[in-house]
């Protein structure tokens, strides 16, 4: 589901502007592009996605605007799983009162930032621990599920996420696993994932 036509988001959340920077022919700064935050809506989760932007690889080429152009056959491609592989991807995420939590797995280090609201970060220890807005989470590859404790707001969090090599403890090579959301979150695509 696509952001509604009136401009508000289910969230209520206002939405969010993002500004790209580049150079003028002079070497100076400039803003390439403005533009309001694309929407995702998954109802069945009571969850938002905006990606903000991506990257295709380590380190950004910005020359002659690649990075930029990089970005928009990403998006066009409308193939980008939770990690863009080889590359980063900076999404706002909201989450509804009392949504379904996906446990998943990512292969890459994120971090999360809780802007409004409260989240429940579960691991699959069965750990439970309370982020509140400002905090923040590195994600190190492992397997957890995020919960918007009340019953009435919304939750917002920003995610940069950095692909990875796979995390291997003893002999087991931990991959992606988007749980029972697969099919319905693209696969991110990593070398050898099934």
């Amino acid at each position: 589901m696509s952001q509604p036509n009136d401009g508000s988001l289910p969230s209520g959340l206002p939405n969010s502007r993002i500004h790209i920077t580049g150079h003028n022919d002079a070497g100076l700064a400039e803003l390439h592009s403005s533009k309001d935050g694309e929407w995702a809506w998954f109802p069945t989760r009571n969850v938002g996605f905006n990606v903000v932007y991506t990257t295709s690889k380590f380190p950004v080429d910005l020359n002659n605007n690649a990075d930029i152009t990089s970005h928009a056959q990403t998006m066009a491609s409308g193939t980008l799983g939770l990690v863009q592989p080889g590359g980063t991807v900076c999404r706002i995420v909201d989450f509804g009162p009392q949504g379904s939590p996906l446990m998943h797995r990512t292969q890459s280090l994120d971090y999360g930032i809780v802007l409004e609201g409260e989240v429940e970060m579960e691991l699959d220890d069965g750990s439970v621990t309370l982020l509140k807005r400002g905090d923040i989470a590195v994600q190190r590859g492992t397997n957890h599920a995020w919960r918007n404790p009340s019953p009435t707001e919304w939750t917002r969090m920003l995610f940069v996420l950095q692909d990875c090599e796979p995390v291997v403890i003893g002999t087991n090579k931990l991959k992606e696993n988007l749980g029972d959301a697969n099919g319905e979150i693209p696969s991110s695509g990593h070398l050898g994932d099934n």
